[in-house]
């Protein structure tokens, strides 16, 4: 890669609840590391309260953290029907004004909202970057008890298209007709299907792209581990949405065969030394 800053990952780190504990989360620690793990240089934007280590969080990468007052915090359950996720805090929103100039001709800008904490204006920043966006944060709204559920976009028509590729998991889909309209609206789009990988929306040409088969244990962060290898790879092949497809496919699922955050980029860093 020829810029300064390979990648630069845009939205809040979380704190995810567990049985042991609070655990690093957020779109852009997955994604923050996969990116650190395939080879690039890479920075973070974020908000967090003080006391939140981001040293220890996203070792080796660059971080501009907003200071908040809290923390964005989520509590994931996955169950037969699938995930329930509640939101019990959300930290400081990131807009243009919080992005350091250096930072603004990044190669690859992941723009990855998870509790509508980005100021989607702030793609109007980079003209000379390559943009790649998981607007699942922009797609959520939230009740009283914090419970997540999925909802319009209402800047979707206007903001998707100033993406190089957009990807989007089917828990984001309110129906079948959000879909079409996505679809028409993105240059590039990418549905993820869990186990059964993805379908590939570019131009005229649908393809659905098998994913490996693998033990799953864990799959919180699949999606922005599959988002980060997928944008790497399309830049890397002057973009190949196929190729970065089945390599992003194969990148996922091998980071859901382990636990925790750490284990999955050890596992990701053995695929890559076995390839």
């Amino acid at each position: 890669m020829t810029s300064t800053l390979d990648y630069l990952a845009i939205g809040h780190i979380a704190c995810d609840y567990t049985p042991d504990g609070c655990a690093v989360g957020g779109t852009v620690a997955y994604a923050g590391h996969t990116a650190q793990m395939l080879g690039c240089h890479t920075a973070v934007l974020t908000s967090a309260r003080p006391d939140y280590d981001l040293n220890a969080a996203l070792p080796g990468i660059q971080t501009q953290c907003i200071l908040s007052d809290t923390n964005t915090t989520f509590e994931n359950v996955y169950t037969q029907q699938g995930r329930v996720q509640t939101l019990h805090g959300v930290a400081t929103t990131l807009t243009a004004v919080h992005v350091p100039d250096n930072w603004q001709r990044a190669a690859i800008v992941h723009l990855g909202p998870i509790a509508n904490e980005i100021d989607p204006a702030i793609i109007n920043l980079f003209s000379n970057s390559m943009i790649g966006m998981t607007p699942q944060g922009w797609l959520r709204r939230w009740d009283e008890n914090g419970r997540v559920y999925a909802q319009n976009w209402a800047a979707a028509r206007e903001i998707l298209p100033l993406a190089a590729a957009v990807i989007i998991s089917e828990e984001d889909l309110l129906d079948d007709a959000m879909l079409v309209q996505y679809q028409e609206w993105s240059r590039l789009l990418v549905l993820t299907q869990g186990r059964q990988g993805c379908t590939v929306f570019f131009g005229n040409d649908v393809r659905q792209i098998s994913a490996p088969r693998v033990p799953e244990v864990e799959f919180t962060g699949a999606g922005d581990i599959f988002a980060a290898a997928f944008f790497i790879r399309l830049w890397q092949t002057d973009g190949n949405p196929w190729e970065a497809a089945r390599f992003a496919n194969q990148v996922a699922a091998e980071s859901v065969t382990q636990p925790t955050l750490m284990q999955k980029m050890e596992r990701i860093r053995q695929l890559l030394t076995t390839h």
